[in-house]
């Protein structure tokens, strides 16, 4: 069962889906309080439906490079592992940091780190996973949009 390809795509899916509900739900109505409406957004923040969109794209995609990465080692070795739990955490805990509690400045510390471990996971596996790091790209350059989104929010109010 460990080696089957569509197992192991079917758990990150899983994974990486949970991880998308758990943040909306600890986000609450987070996008649609009078808070978040009231602050300086950037000019460049897209329409709310983008992010449902992006990130359900971004998640298969991860998915799939996620399996291909779990293929180079052991499956899910220690380090893999690691550093794949590490990205689910700071994904789902941001939505409760930003829009929950309103931790602006927090929230760009764990963005940062999410696109930094994203860069990390994009660069580190490049010459084992090849072509499939196209996979990880969007995420990659979605974590770089998201990044300077907050970043203007903790600046610009």
């Amino acid at each position: 069962m460990k080696e089957n390809k569509y197992i192991r795509f079917l758990i990150f899916l899983i994974a990486n889906f949970s991880a998308l509900a758990i943040g909306a739900w600890l986000m609450n109505e987070g996008p649609r309080t009078d808070w978040y409406l009231s602050l300086n957004k950037a000019p460049w923040t897209p329409a709310g439906w983008v992010f449902g969109a992006a990130w359900t794209t971004i998640m298969v995609l991860f998915s799939v490079y996620m399996t291909k990465v779990s293929f180079q080692h052991e499956f899910l070795n220690k380090k893999v592992l690691i550093l794949y739990i590490d990205q689910w955490i700071l994904n789902v805990s941001w939505n409760y940091i930003f829009f929950n509690q309103h931790l602006t400045k927090l929230g760009l510390v764990v963005i940062a780190l999410l696109w930094i471990l994203v860069g990390y996971f994009t660069f580190e596996y490049l010459k084992k996973v090849k072509w499939y790091t196209l996979f990880i790209l969007p995420y990659l350059i979605w974590m770089t949009i998201a990044t300077s989104l907050n970043a203007y929010i903790v600046l610009n109010n």
